[in-house]
């Protein structure tokens, strides 16, 4: 850490703030006033900071420290989607400037405008009228809807990922994934595996896709009850719009206890909508003219199964970021119960 005292808000001192304080400086104009930073608290795999002058508010995110694995913690990426998606009326945050010299704070990261909004990490919205947790489910389907609205071409991203096909190969990276991480049997993944690949619907559609839509990455303006901006774009790509939409209606298939879900919760009251009517929403403002099926919903519940069976397998291992992750795990054969329940729907 720099011996500046206008830096000695950060906690942990990862980099020497001094540094990126002379940096942003000499890079962004009309900066005033001593710097401050603050590490935003939370599950981030990149590690994101307020930075604060007296004449702008900023964020910076950045690659943690250490080997990563080539394709890992792409912030390049992240920092490409959000200008493209921007200039296309996308509601993002301004990025600023990106910066891969590792001279400065030891990995590449890039700074964007930090914006003043409402994050909620909890499906029930807590703290707001059940008239407004409606109109706030109906922004979060049409926000989603308008980013699929967008051609990946006009924004100069039809290169972002692969085109076309998309379930096959995700079915199958999957699959792939349970057999390399599995740390017991589970009858319910083995039918899901078997049944994915046979079920693939028709209606191919290629999108930027932001992999992980839910309710904590989207901020809502500070009173009303609209989304002001898309968050946390690591796991973007060119993908399938369903594939988006079935992430996004997981609490409806999953309890509070299991990772937030709104099973359970009396939805009429909250003034929460059905599943329904938020894909209806969707649906409304979306011109793919696709409709989610169980397929979908299935697969995004698979998806999840696996991902939880990673945890629990680095949990075994001894080698789990998460100090949680040992409670996580057990996770995994929860979401394989709600997939193979969606099974059972018509269709």
């Amino acid at each position: 850490m720099a011996d500046n005292p206008s830096t000695a808000h950060v906690h942990p001192p990862e980099f020497d703030a001094g540094r990126l304080d002379r940096f942003l400086r000499a890079s962004i104009p009309g900066l005033r006033g001593p710097m401050t930073l603050e590490r935003i608290a939370g599950g981030q795999s990149n590690p994101t900071f307020f930075v604060s002058y007296g004449t702008r508010q900023l964020v910076l995110r950045k690659q943690p420290p250490g080997e990563l694995l080539p394709s890992a913690h792409a912030i390049d990426r992240e920092y490409r989607v959000m200008g493209a998606l921007e200039k296309a009326g996308i509601p993002v945050p301004a990025v600023v400037l990106y910066c891969d010299d590792r001279e400065v704070i030891g990995t590449p990261f890039y700074i964007m405008d930090r914006l003043e909004g409402r994050v909620f990490h909890d499906g029930s919205l807590p703290g707001v009228s059940s008239g407004e947790r409606r109109l706030m489910y109906r922004s979060h389907a049409q926000a989603l809807a308008a980013l699929h609205n967008v051609d990946p071409a006009s924004v100069g991203l039809s290169d972002y990922g692969k085109s076309g096909n998309y379930f096959a190969r995700q079915v199958g990276r999957w699959t792939r994934q349970w057999e390399l991480s599995r740390t017991r049997a589970d009858s319910n993944i083995d039918r899901l595996i078997d049944w994915l690949p046979k079920n693939i619907p028709d209606g191919d559609a290629t999108v930027v896709a932001h992999g992980d839509y839910r309710i904590g990455n989207v901020m809502f303006h500070p009173q009303e009850p609209r989304v002001i901006a898309i968050l946390d774009w690591e796991l973007s790509t060119l993908g399938h719009p369903l594939a988006d939409l079935a992430h996004a209606c997981m609490g409806w298939h999953s309890a509070p206890h299991e990772y937030g879900g709104l099973i359970g919760l009396d939805l009429a009251a909250l003034g929460i909508p059905s599943e329904g009517e938020f894909t209806e929403a969707y649906y409304e403002a979306a011109n793919h003219g696709l409709r989610m099926t169980r397929f979908h919903m299935a697969f995004a519940l698979f998806r999840f199964a696996v991902i939880f069976e990673g945890i629990a397998a680095r949990a075994k291992a001894g080698n789990a970021a998460d100090a949680n992750a040992a409670a996580v795990g057990p996770l995994a054969a929860s979401f394989a119960q709600h997939a193979v329940d969606v099974l059972s729907r018509d269709r």
